[in-house]
């Protein structure tokens, strides 16, 4: 994307703390009346510019973080968990202000989207506002639980709606978004198999076998349609040309905070890092030479090994992918089930220089799928939520009940007495 121009309608967030994220204010500003069709690209390059980046850095490796396969310099996975799972933990603040500011933004897109029902670009932008407002709800959802649905920005303060209804209103955001968008002119801007791509994984999350059937029929439809193919992570991890990405954020303005790289590179990297996240040596295990992504997956820096997807450190920004064909293989393999499901598990593994596999019942088919996306998404930031929604997150990471979820801020709850604490914090 080129550099963004985000235009204030009529109402902004106060940011400089967590208070209030539900609520918005009055600003001296442009009112929605006087926004013409003329301003409709500078209100999309903004709504783009807020989603990506309002939640901060560590929104992108947050599941990561929380799944047991990063480790602090002298310190252990529990660490980080322990350490994270606080209401008052500057990183769940921020991600949480952030998701509510870029909602805000995407509510205004669609808005005035609709004040101009005939302009192209104003219904572009529409669609692509429905996608987004589904991706910042399966952010929310999956972190949080039951999340306030709001179809359109508010002064109220607003109580939490129950987690059968905000998965319900992300499938509805991305038929609108899919019913609208047809395919763009690169996989930075979203599309219509970017829709089909984030319900997939939103069927899948939910977990039953209606939905599980809707996720492969989804998942094999973008396999299946000669647009995208399996390819090297070289290609899809350096910037390269090629036929695995469906949508991600290109990231590239100078006022964007997303760096993940230097997280993970250490100082003594050539292009520096801060080092702050080291992969466990679990993790590097579940990698045998023979892997065709190891290579780019870890780096070893003067004796620290380090996560190597994101090539930048301190000098640049990388693009932050959201889906990718590979997911899609996994997606349907999970959900057909182990009789089904492990060809297309096979073939992604043959493809990434691995033999095949033949768990003998449902629980190691599980592990199985669950491995490979480790090896696959690590550092794509699934972990945490793929011990949550297949019920093995208590069992290896030493989890309590009530840390399946995230806390809610706790001075958005001193702020709106309607929104519930998620009990246990």
């Amino acid at each position: 994307m080129k550099k963004y121009i985000v235009i204030i309608i009529s109402f902004v967030y106060i940011l400089s703390s967590c208070s209030g994220q539900l609520d918005q204010y009055s600003f001296s500003s442009i009112s929605p009346e006087a926004v013409t069709e003329k301003d409709i690209p500078a209100i999309r390059n903004g709504m783009y510019y807020s989603v990506q980046n309002d939640p901060g850095v560590r929104s992108y490796i947050m599941f990561d973080m929380l799944g047991g396969i990063l480790r602090t310099a002298n310190g252990t996975p529990k660490d980080i968990i322990n350490g994270t799972l606080s209401p008052l933990n500057s990183y769940i603040v921020s991600g949480w202000n952030g998701y509510f500011s870029a909602l805000y933004q995407v509510n205004n897109m669609i808005a005035v989207s609709n004040r101009f029902p005939s302009s192209e670009i104003g219904i572009q932008a529409k669609g692509e506002a429905h996608y987004l407002r589904a991706y910042i709800y399966f952010c929310l959802v999956t972190r949080w639980g039951d999340m306030p649905i709001l179809r359109q920005n508010t002064m109220d303060k607003v109580s939490r709606d129950p987690v059968a209804e905000v998965w319900k209103f992300i499938e509805e955001d991305l038929d609108a978004a899919a019913s609208i968008l047809g395919s763009s002119k690169n996989y930075y801007y979203v599309s219509r198999d970017a829709a089909i791509a984030l319900k997939a994984r939103a069927l899948l999350s939910q977990g039953t076998s209606e939905k599980k059937r809707q996720a492969v029929e989804l998942a094999e439809s973008l396999i299946t349609s000669g647009v995208y193919k399996l390819d090297s992570f070289e290609k899809i991890f350096r910037k390269e040309a090629n036929s695995e990405i469906i949508f991600a954020f290109e990231n590239i303005t100078e006022e964007s905070s997303i760096n993940i790289s230097d997280l993970y590179y250490t100082y003594a990297h050539p292009n520096k890092g801060q080092g702050s996240y080291r992969p466990t040596t679990e993790l590097m295990d579940l990698f045998i030479e023979a892997d065709k992504r190891k290579a780019i997956s870890f780096i070893n820096i003067a004796g620290t090994d380090c996560i190597n997807k994101y090539p930048s450190g301190q000098t640049g920004r990388d693009p932050v992918i959201i889906s990718r064909i590979a997911e899609m293989y996994l997606i349907s393999a999970e959900a057909q089930g182990r009789s089904a499901g492990v060809g297309r598990l096979n073939e992604l593994r043959r493809f990434r220089g691995l033999t095949d596999i033949f768990p003998a019942n449902d629980n190691d088919f599980i592990t199985a799928i669950l491995d490979e996306r480790r090896r696959e998404l690590m550092g794509e930031n699934f972990m945490f939520h793929d011990l949550v929604r297949t019920g093995r997150a208590k069992q290896e990471l030493g989890l309590l009940d009530h840390q399946m979820v995230l806390p809610i801020p706790g001075r958005e709850l001193q702020l709106n007495p309607n929104l519930a604490p998620n009990i246990g914090y």
